[in-house]
């Protein structure tokens, strides 16, 4: 039974369950909705959940009426509530308090209906009702994490003197070429739902020095593997006078900098998800490095069937990176399997000053980037022998003509971070609205 006289100042106190700590022994009202119940007699106990966590809350007869008793006995899952009553340390309950209901008021009250029960659901039928998927535990956890991996991007790069410049989603114009693009009619005119911010990014390093941009990316590729999304979210620093090197140092940087900001501010969604936290916190400078070579020479070794020149698909990621425990750099890759716009190699013209680093346990590459074609001449002939339209690109070659420097950039996939440092087996859980091959809703 909860016992009024313990609120200790006489006040009600609105605050959120992972609060409720700081007000121990005194009267709060929480806001949130019915996850779970169950009744022992004259006593009630229901799980509260608000956003921020989950809490027991605690009805008795003597506490709040009969009726209102009754009337909370028979509330639906979901239902949205607000509770005050006494917090109390409960080392058995969830996050260590509970909550004595001394009154209680419903907001909305559930249908009985309500598809996502306490049991096992198909994943198909999970993503036909995400919208309401989102709110179990587990869920709320992988996007809580996505966000804190959002937070430590944007802080971290605002740290390092980077400014956030956005790029247009509409373009008129690929950055890879068209093959894997959306196209809709823009007045009369194509335009294309953009696949990178990389160009215009380019073009801002001439007014900051140092510009990224975040933001969603689109990729019309038919494929169904566990680590694709048609729409994703990238965060795609650049820098003018980057060198190459330069560049793989700041993505060290900036994943150890994420991963040990998940480990310090999501202690509890992690456990939530059950995924252990050591197998991210080794990541920490420096990264094991391979070029394109020795990556292939390696594939070959262990029975791959791969040459010089092809590009790595998801196994031959897996094998590569099942060699490491932290994140493992690919470098130099074939000029011919790399976007018209990296820089050759100084040493061998046949492979490119850009990388992959590709995460452990099978995740695969999570970032891509390189140093970018300076010369405004190499630049164009690159163009030419990639088919694209010479007029679609002027703009991006008037920046070889005007100061041009040499500079270096990348783009990290969300999705693929959040998959790996939570351990998912696939990337549809880690945004709150996948888009896939076949899913366009909700």
């Amino acid at each position: 039974m909860s016992d009024t006289n313990a609120n200790i100042d006489g006040i009600i106190h609105n605050t959120s369950v992972n609060m409720v700590g700081s007000y121990e022994d005194r009267l709060v009202r929480l806001k949130g909705w019915l996850y779970n119940k169950r009744s022992s007699g004259k006593i009630i106990f229901i799980i509260l959940r608000d956003g921020t966590g989950l809490i027991q809350c605690v009805a008795s007869v003597n506490d709040v009426g009969q009726e209102a008793f009754d009337k909370l006995d028979k509330l639906n899952q979901e239902s949205s509530l607000v509770v005050e009553g006494i917090v109390r340390r409960d080392s058995r309950a969830p996050g260590g308090y509970e909550l004595g209901i001394t009154h209680y008021d419903i907001v909305s009250e559930a249908l009985d209906d309500y598809p996502i029960t306490l049991k096992e659901h198909g994943v198909e039928f999970l993503l036909d009702h995400r919208h309401l998927w989102i709110r179990t535990p587990r869920q709320r956890s992988i996007l809580a994490i996505r966000a804190q991996i959002i937070r430590s991007c944007r802080q971290f790069l605002d740290n390092e003197g980077f400014v956030n410049v956005d790029a247009p989603i509409l373009t008129p114009s690929a950055c890879e070429g068209t093959t894997t693009l959306f196209s809709t009619d823009y007045f009369g005119e194509k335009a294309y739902l953009s696949q990178s911010g990389q160009l215009y990014n380019e073009a801002a390093i001439g007014a900051f020095g140092k510009v990224y941009c975040f933001g969603p990316a689109f990729r019309a590729e038919k494929s169904k593997t566990r680590r694709h999304l048609i729409e994703f979210w990238m965060v795609e620093p650049e820098a003018a006078f980057m060198t190459f090197e330069e560049m793989l140092l700041l993505e060290e940087q900036m994943i150890t900098y994420v991963t040990k900001q998940v480990l310090d501010n999501c202690e509890n969604e992690l456990a939530e998800i059950g995924r252990d936290p050591e197998k991210i916190a080794c990541v920490e400078p420096p990264f094991p490095r391979l070029t394109y070579t020795e990556a292939v020479n390696l594939l070959e070794r262990k029975g791959m069937d791969i040459s010089w020149g092809d590009d790595f698909g998801a196994a031959d990621e897996t094998t590569i990176a099942n060699e490491f425990s932290k994140p493992v750099f690919v470098t130099h890759y074939p000029t011919k399997i790399k976007a018209f716009y990296m820089q050759p190699s100084p040493d061998d013209p046949e492979t490119v000053l850009g990388a992959d680093l590709l995460a452990p346990e099978g995740y695969g590459e999570i970032i891509g980037g390189g140093e970018r074609i300076h010369d405004y001449d190499l630049l164009l002939q690159r163009i030419k022998e990639h088919g694209l339209p010479v007029e679609d690109y002027e703009w991006y070659l008037d920046l070889r003509k005007y100061g041009s420097t040499p500079h270096s950039g990348f783009g990290m996939g969300i999705e693929r971070v959040v998959a790996w440092i939570c351990g998912l087996p696939h990337v549809r859980e880690t945004i709150p609205f996948p888009r896939m091959l076949t899913r366009l809703r909700p």
